[in-house]
């Protein structure tokens, strides 16, 4: 009976393994991947059973299988991995700089008061009374340097003229995300990871898609107006926010970026929060 003794380290070894599986089980929820991860983990107990009865033939075959299963995890789940290491990094190793930026108060309100939220707001005011569909991402502690190179490096103090300028419908570089540095809008015209969940609304457009991608891998807070119905949305951690006014906005940006959360309503980018969002590109 020496088999079910348990000590106090395995109590801790499957705790851990727990949290582990959950934390991969929320990545990949929602995604095709679920499926994949679901059949390989049927032909590992599968394994562990054939294994356990001594069946030879099984146990080799298998057990061969097993051998190059972590490169063929891998392979399979490649963008997977890389959007756990681009959360882990950008989520969670953030909150330890915001926790030190706490202890030092002096350097949070410096790093804080150099977005222009005033501005942003007022253009995407009348970006919505014109029905003008704009992307804006505004980078937080997540660096979106890849994303920038993707389209053009403007590097220009953020002001409202500038971004009616890029946005206008007959600009060059109207198509595509504004990334906004701080006080400067640092590229336009820029390529986002459009998210692969399956539980995005299906009214919902490329820019939300594509704004919901971005906050998939990385800590940005996002703004959309869309063009169909003006309606303007704010999108954190792939949440949606429905945006009424400018002081919401401005409410909610000076929140999330000073307490590093953002609290929304029931609206989610889920087929019932679409319903009241009503937003589309």
């Amino acid at each position: 009976m020496e088999f079910i003794n348990v000590r106090l380290l395995d109590v801790i070894d499957i705790f851990v393994f727990a949290i582990l599986l959950y934390q991969v089980y929320k990545l990949i929820k929602g995604t095709a991947a679920i499926n994949i991860f679901a059949g390989l983990f049927v032909v590992y107990l599968v394994w562990l059973v054939v294994k356990l009865l001594d069946m030879q033939l099984l146990g080799n075959i298998l057990g061969q299988v097993m051998g190059v299963g972590v490169l063929a995890l891998i392979i399979v789940f490649q963008q997977e991995i890389r959007k756990f290491l681009l959360v882990f990094g950008a989520r969670y190793l953030s909150n330890v700089n915001t926790t030190l930026e706490n202890v030092f108060s002096g350097l949070m309100k410096e790093e804080h008061s150099g977005y222009k939220f005033d501005v942003i707001n007022k253009a995407c005011v009348e970006f919505s009374a014109s029905k003008t569909g704009a992307l804006i991402v505004i980078e937080k502690h997540s660096s979106l340097e890849q994303f920038a190179e993707t389209g053009e490096i403007i590097d220009g103090v953020t002001s409202t003229g500038l971004l009616e300028s890029i946005f206008f419908k007959n600009s060059a570089l109207h198509d595509g995300a504004v990334i906004i540095r701080k006080d400067r809008i640092y590229a336009a015209k820029c390529i986002l990871p459009v998210t692969e969940s399956t539980d995005v609304a299906a009214d919902l457009g490329l820019r939300h898609r594509a704004a919901i991608g971005i906050t998939e891998q990385s800590d940005a807070l996002v703004v959309v107006v869309s063009e169909e119905t003006g309606k303007i949305s704010i999108i954190v951690n792939t949440k949606i926010e429905r945006v009424k006014n400018a002081t919401k906005m401005t409410d909610l940006m000076n929140k999330y970026f000073r307490e590093n959360q953002l609290t929304p309503e029931p609206n989610r980018a889920t087929p019932s929060s679409a319903i009241q969002t009503g937003a589309s590109a």
